[in-house]
C-alpha cells in the first residue's frame, strides 16, 4: 500500500511517501480502507519529537481517518465488511497513523459513520470536536445554564465548542479577530470581542456581571490576569494549548474564588471518553450542528506540504483534506 510516513523524528521535509506493508490486524482490530485523512496541529508535534510518545518507525502520520471496513478480526463483531467508519485517535501511543490507504483501529476506537452524513464534513470535525466535547463536558463539567467564554472562537476548536456548548444550553461568548465575528454568531455565540481590544476584558465583564463559568482560551495565549478578571467563583479555567506559554499565575484572585485550573489533552483521553465524545459527534453531525471549513484537498502524496502549510499557519480555522 502506499503511505506517508517518517523513518526518524524531523521536519516536514523528513517525510516519505512510498510502499509499505498492509497492516496486519488483530482479533479485536478493523482493518479499515481509507477514503479521506486531516492534517492536525498534534501531527506535527508527533512527526517532529516536540510530542514524546512512541513512534515505531517506519511510522505512519496522522491521527484522523474516514473509510469503509475492509476487514476484520473475529473479536470486533460491531463491524461488517464495507460500513462507513471513522476514527480520532491513530498516530499515538505506539499506535500507527492514518495517513495511508489502510490502516488497522482498535474496534473500540472505531466508529460508525451516521448515514447521510458527508464523510469529508466528518473527518474534518473529527479531532476539534471532540477535544471541545471533552474540554466542555469531561473536564471543565459545563452545565446546562451556565456561562461559557470561547478564545478563539473562530479556530477549528473553537468553533466546535461554540456550537457544543450552545447546543447543550450554555450562554456563549467569544473572542475573534473582528473578520470573525459573524462566524463566531453563526455558531451560537451571543457576544463576541476582539481579542486585540485594550477594552475587551470589560467588555465581557459586562456581558457577564456573574462572572464566566468556564473560560477556554481555545488559541494558547493564556492571559490569565484576563481569565481571573472576567471568571466567576467556583469557575473552571481550562488551559489545553500553547505548548511554550509561560504566563504568569495570578494566585491570589484565583484561590480566594475558588478557581480550578485543569489542563488536559485528547492524546491522554481515555477509550471510553473518546466513544462518549462520538457519541455526541454523530449525533451532532446528523442534525446538521457540527460542520467545518474546508481549506481544500490534496493527494496524500503531499503530506510534507500539508505539515508545512499548518505549521506556518497557512490553515488557522480550516481544515486540510488528504485522500490516499
Amino acid at each position: 500500500m502506499r503511505a506517508a510516513y517518517v523513518e526518524r523524528h524531523g521536519p516536514a521535509a523528513s517525510i516519505r511517501y512510498g510502499e509499505l506493508p498492509v497492516p496486519a490486524y488483530g482479533p479485536t482490530d478493523v482493518l479499515v480502507a481509507v477514503e479521506a485523512v486531516v492534517v492536525d496541529p498534534v501531527d506535527t508535534f508527533v512527526r517532529s519529537g516536540a510530542f514524546r510518545t512512541p513512534t515505531p518507525f517506519p511510522f505512519v502520520i496522522g491521527r484522523d481517518l474516514v473509510g469503509t471496513v475492509a476487514a476484520r478480526g473475529n473479536g470486533a463483531p460491531g463491524f461488517a465488511l464495507g460500513d462507513a467508519v471513522w476514527a480520532n485517535s491513530l498516530g499515538h501511543g505506539g499506535r500507527q497513523g492514518s495517513f495511508a490507504e489502510y490502516a488497522v483501529v482498535a474496534a473500540d476506537r472505531l466508529y460508525h459513520l451516521p448515514e447521510g452524513v458527508d464523510p469529508v464534513q466528518a473527518v474534518a470535525v473529527a479531532h476539534p470536536a471532540a477535544t471541545a466535547f471533552l474540554g466542555l463536558f469531561r473536564h471543565a463539567r459545563l452545565r446546562l445554564g451556565e456561562t461559557v467564554f470561547v478564545g478563539g472562537g473562530a479556530g477549528n476548536v473553537g468553533s466546535a465548542a461554540i456550537r457544543l456548548a450552545a447546543v447543550a444550553g450554555a450562554r456563549v461568548l467569544a473572542s475573534a479577530r473582528e473578520r470573525d465575528f459573524e462566524r463566531c454568531r453563526r455558531t451560537g455565540a451571543t457576544v463576541v470581542v476582539d481579542y486585540r481590544d485594550p477594552d475587551g476584558t470589560e467588555r465581557l465583564r459586562s456581558a457577564a456581571p456573574g462572572g464566566v463559568d468556564v473560560y477556554w482560551d481555545t488559541s494558547g495565549h493564556h492571559e490569565l490576569d484576563a481569565a481571573a478578571a472576567v471568571v466567576a467563583r467556583g469557575g473552571r479555567i481550562v488551559l489545553s494549548a500553547g505548548r511554550q506559554a509561560r504566563p504568569v499565575l495570578p494566585v491570589g484572585p484565583l484561590y480566594t474564588r475558588d478557581v480550578t485550573l485543569v489542563g488536559f489533552t485528547m492524546s491522554n483521553a481515555a477509550v471510553h471518553d473518546l466513544a462518549a465524545a462520538a457519541v455526541v459527534i454523530n449525533r451532532r453531525l446528523a442534525d446538521g450542528t457540527l460542520g467545518a471549513c474546508i481549506a481544500g484537498e490534496l493527494p496524500l502524496s503531499e503530506a510534507a506540504e500539508a505539515h508545512r502549510r499548518i505549521e506556518h499557519g497557512e490553515l488557522a480555522g480550516t481544515r486540510l483534506i488528504l485522500r490516499p
